[in-house]
């Protein structure tokens, strides 16, 4: 089967550890499969494919749980697997969706996949040897919604997920490895320096398909995120951002200038 096919059939797939090994698989088997870049697929429908649980609900449901409990340490952790889990659709999802780009941008796209597949497998396996396991608390799905919100406009897409809300890990991700740090889960921070350092790739990711498309359809790359940002109704990213990691990803000194002024 064709790549963006066989991505399109992993991100349909419900059971999350059979889609994290699937992705991992696909995207070995990568360089031996035909890539048409040209191709129109017709869209099934339950994209994507999920679990009966975590039950998902509005973020503003899920309580806060402090990291030095056994209980929230687990949900922490949880949280951020399901992340993952989300990211691995998304990184499908902008394989098979998406037609007319050229070969590497469907590359990059499933080493994305790959790696958020990689990152789950780790979290879930940490969060099996506390006792717990990826489903028994609740989660929301922000992620996916803006992944679909973006589903007719590439443009969009790249801006708005992979350096939008992916992003957000990247400032996220260093004050949570200090409570971990502080609560003696040296194996969670462990796991999270292999994360952060992946996410800085992957929202590199974002941050060259974005600019390639803006320059292709002849957009300024800052004044049109600000316009997505309104159109699309995107979450307000809040200080103190990760400046260094921001820039390792490409952000430029400009954007993130602006990133502090949007409102």
């Amino acid at each position: 089967m064709e790549l963006r096919q066989q991505a399109l059939r992993v991100l349909s797939l419900p059971d999350p550890v059979a889609k994290a090994a699937a992705a991992r698989t696909l995207h070995e088997a990568a360089d031996g499969l035909p890539l048409d870049t040209q191709a129109t697929l017709p869209e099934p429908a339950g994209l994507p494919g999920r679990p009966a649980l975590p039950r998902l609900v509005p973020h503003t449901s899920l309580a806060r749980r402090s990291p030095f409990t056994p209980e929230g340490r687990a949900a922490l952790l949880h949280a951020v697997a399901h992340i993952e889990l989300n990211a691995i659709d998304l990184a499908l999802d902008a394989v098979w969706r998406f037609a007319g780009l050229p070969a590497p941008y469907y590359r990059d796209w499933l080493r994305v996949a790959s790696e958020e597949a990689l990152h789950f497998t780790l979290l879930r396996e940490h969060l099996l040897s506390l006792g717990w396991d990826y489903g028994q608390f609740d989660a929301h799905d922000g992620l996916w919604s803006m992944t679909w919100r973006t589903r007719h406009d590439v443009v969009a897409r790249m801006a708005l997920v992979p350096r939008t809300l992916e992003a957000r890990g990247l400032d996220a991700t260093p004050p949570m490895q200090a409570k971990l740090a502080k609560a003696g889960d040296h194996c969670a921070v462990a796991i999270l320096d292999i994360i952060l350092r992946d996410e800085v790739g992957h929202v590199a990711v974002g941050n060259r398909w974005y600019r390639w498309l803006c320059e292709r359809q002849g957009l300024d790359p800052v004044a049109h995120y600000a316009q997505l940002v309104r159109e699309h109704q995107a979450p307000r990213l809040r200080p103190p951002f990760n400046r260094s990691a921001r820039e390792q990803a490409g952000f430029t000194a400009e954007e993130l200038a602006e990133l502090e002024r949007l409102p």
